[in-house]
């Protein structure tokens, strides 16, 4: 990641940015092929002596894990900016890096080191400025061939394999699968939506580094956040959801291309640290997982009211998204972070969606950035 805390992370988006796996062999032959063999010891045409001549297209042979790590990592690249440390992949034959907007903020060239460590250097051509997606364009690997792009979005409990440089370890490769989908959030400047929830362990340095099909090879997503509690859970943008926008800038490079992304100039590192917290409590309510939420509230928070009472309060809670997240410096060293959330609540049996205003008091408790104290509002 590009030299980031999580705090953050999770604020300019964990955007963990500027962050191994079986062997299993499966040879499979058509059943076509199979019985060509019989067939062609009595039939002696010219035709059938020039079929023979040539494999049945019908046959595949379905490439390893290993095969498929192998040939990844060649496309994969390890990108240094004034952001720090980040990842990308080839996407194209004009030699095309995607990776993370985080990754490339504050720079118009980078470097681009390849699987020999080889260097070279790239121009950001596109970037977003509320999407976390950039193309870097690499003319010495023009006419590489590139990775493989899925047509069709991954399912909950598909096989992924994570690429990138994770910490500065270049061309780590790290297995799981799909454990959710349509995750989404916002982290100041960034909006994320309908993100994959992955359980291959991602951390700083792997952002925009490519999610892959461990069956097939293809790009599913780019890696992009995650929250580092509990183990981590990472966070993957589908490509198809961004591919559009990315070959549009690389048909013609964009003449907006940022110098720094919209939303974080002058951000201050404490108000950004804040509001990553807010944002990791919420991302833990939609994971289930209460105990962190919980642990992330302030002593006097927690002596108002039990863990059991707390639980009790979200039980029913099944999704919430945050937006509009802003903060601003108050008096004793807290900073109030507001925000607006949609909750999808179940209510007598039904599922009612209801927006709330929150506003939250956060600073720092026994060295921990706490949530101190909060409340909020429904509005229209």
């Amino acid at each position: 990641m590009a030299k980031r805390t999580w705090s953050t992370i999770i604020s300019s988006a964990i955007i963990i940015g500027a962050g191994a796996g079986g062997v299993f062999w499966i040879h499979q032959y058509s059943a076509d092929q199979l019985q060509d063999g019989p067939r062609l010891a009595v039939v002696t045409t010219k035709e059938t002596a020039t079929r023979a001549s040539k494999p049945s297209s019908q046959t595949t042979v379905k490439k390893t894990r290993k095969q498929i790590i192998e040939e990844s990592q060649k496309k994969v690249v390890t990108i240094e900016s004034s952001s720090g440390l980040g990842s990308g992949f080839l996407y194209n034959d004009q030699g095309d890096v995607v990776t993370n907007a985080h990754v490339v903020e504050g720079s118009k060239e980078v470097t681009i080191r390849t699987l020999n460590h080889e260097e070279y250097r790239g121009t950001v051509i596109g970037i977003g400025e509320e999407t976390d997606i950039a193309v870097v364009r690499v003319p010495d690997l023009k006419k590489v061939k590139p990775l493989p792009i899925a047509k069709s979005k991954a399912e909950t409990g598909d096989e992924v394999l994570a690429l990138g440089s994770p910490l500065g370890l270049e061309n780590t490769v790290t297995t799981g699968i799909i454990s959710g989908v349509g995750r989404s959030f916002e982290i100041a400047p960034y909006i994320y939506s309908n993100l994959y929830q992955i359980s291959a362990p991602i951390t700083h340095g792997n952002s925009g580094g490519p999610l892959i099909s461990a069956d097939t090879g293809e790009v599913l997503g780019i890696n992009s956040a995650v929250v580092e509690q509990e183990g981590g859970i990472g966070f993957s943008i589908p490509i198809t959801s961004v591919l559009k926008q990315v070959q549009a800038w690389s048909e013609k490079p964009s003449s907006k291309t940022a110098v720094q992304t919209s939303g974080s100039q002058g951000a201050d590192s404490a108000s950004l640290e804040a509001e990553g917290l807010v944002t990791e409590f919420y991302m833990n309510l939609n994971l289930n997982d209460y105990v962190t939420a919980y642990a992330l509230l302030g002593s006097e928070w927690q002596s108002g009211i039990s863990y059991a009472k707390f639980r009790e309060g979200y039980i029913n809670t099944s999704y919430v998204t945050i937006a509009e997240v802003s903060s601003s410096d108050k008096s004793n060293d807290e900073i109030e972070v507001t925000a607006v959330i949609t909750a999808d609540e179940r209510k007598d049996g039904e599922l009612v969606t209801t927006k709330y205003k929150v506003t939250y008091q956060v600073g720092y408790e026994n060295g921990q950035l706490k949530i101190l104290h909060g409340q909020g509002k429904k509005v229209k």
